[in-house]
């Protein structure tokens, strides 16, 4: 064991110089920001999920890939947002470097199916913590404390929050599965209420006329604003609070205390709010910190 764990990271240093020398030290098109740091010593206790994901040197992780700011797949096929870097904060604790995460995507609808079948080692997607959902998965975290709100045209001035919905009888749309899809009926009648499987759909429906709102967190509207080139707007009237957690398979404890120390040691280092700078901190005046951790019990 201690022998392939030695070639691995030989490899894995390998691979950083070839790929060093093959950009040449440019840095054209690079966002400036560094990748988290990878513990090449790493060692945990057998027969864990840390142990057997460092032995493989390999993790699948599931995310988003339509969440600007939060998980979005470029067009490059590169990975990017806040929910991304907070992966490969928690790979790099595992000894395993982002080359060697594989991206599986998860919509919302997805999320506790792909966890349950094994098809991802851990979820970091936009992911709200709660009891639902705590019957099917654990969750490490949070991670992000956001809240949910609505997106309108720039020149929508009739909605105003979430009250104002049912007297303008606004078509809203959401996404299926999603907690803000259940939430937003405390306010709009079922009929008013439009669901597709991910957010862009939803803003393209806002650009064409077929719906009036959008609800979901915050931080995933602020991205769609953010895309909209000037066409859409934030209400800015959250209400509700929508605590952003690390799914993992039901009753892994030890896997759960991990997460928690590495997020722990990643707020004190600073590896945190550079996390957060280099993705959704673009458009967000406000810095985070990292929210209380739950239990792992």
């Amino acid at each position: 064991m201690r022998l392939s764990k030695v070639l691995r990271a030989g490899a894995v240093v390998a691979a950083a110089s070839l790929a060093l020398a093959a950009c040449g030290g440019g840095s054209d098109g690079d966002s400036g920001a560094a990748e988290p740091s990878v513990n090449q010593e790493a060692e945990f206790e057998a027969g864990t999920t840390m142990a057997q994901l460092n032995e493989a040197g390999t993790v699948t992780v599931g995310t988003k890939f339509d969440q600007p700011l939060f998980g979005l797949k470029g067009l490059d096929g590169e990975m990017e947002g806040f929910d991304v870097e907070i992966a490969k904060i928690i790979a790099g604790k595992l000894g395993i470097s982002p080359d060697q995460i594989t991206w599986e995507e998860t919509p919302s609808a997805t999320r506790e199916e792909v966890i349950e079948q094994g098809k991802v080692d851990f979820v970091v997607a936009t992911y709200t913590m709660n009891e639902e959902r705590a019957q099917r998965v654990s969750f490490a975290g949070p991670y992000y404390q956001a809240g949910q709100d609505l997106m309108v045209k720039k020149d929508n001035t009739e909605i105003t929050g979430p009250d104002s919905l049912k007297q303008t009888n606004a078509r809203v749309c959401s996404v299926t599965g999603s907690t803000p899809s259940e939430e937003i009926l405390k306010y709009v009648d079922k009929e008013q209420l439009v669901l597709f499987d991910v957010y862009s759909k939803c803003a393209d429906a806002l650009r064409n006329n077929q719906v009036d709102a959008v609800t979901t967190d915050n931080v995933i509207l602020l991205g769609l604003v953010e895309e909209s080139g000037g066409d859409f707007k934030l209400v800015d009237k959250p209400f509700t609070e929508e605590p952003y957690g690390i799914g993992i398979k039901k009753g892994d404890t030890k896997f759960c205390e991990f997460i928690h120390d590495t997020l722990r040691e990643a707020a004190q280092s600073g590896d945190y709010e550079e996390a957060w700078k280099n993705t959704a901190g673009k458009v967000s005046e406000n810095t985070p910190e990292l929210p209380e951790l739950g239990t792992c019990a």
